[in-house]
């Protein structure tokens, strides 16, 4: 017994580093300066709380710590 599986949206081939990074961008952040990405751990408490919140004000997470990071962080 053998299934079929297709995915709608495909990623560029590895060997095509700007189509990789479009298809990853957000694409809000698209024509400002060039982005870095970074991951981290947080605990499972945390991002739940992080997710809900962001979910009732129906906004995307990665904008909501953009802006934190932001804050933390101003430019000088």
């Amino acid at each position: 017994m053998s299934k079929k599986v297709s995915f709608s949206a495909k990623p560029p081939s590895q060997s095509n580093q700007a189509a990789i990074d479009a298809w990853v961008v957000d694409p809000k952040m698209k024509g400002s300066e060039s982005v870095k990405r970074f991951t981290f751990e947080v605990p499972l408490s945390l991002h739940k709380r992080i997710k809900m919140t962001c979910a009732a004000q129906d906004r995307q997470m990665a904008d909501v710590l953009r802006e934190l990071l932001e804050k933390h962080f101003p430019e000088v």
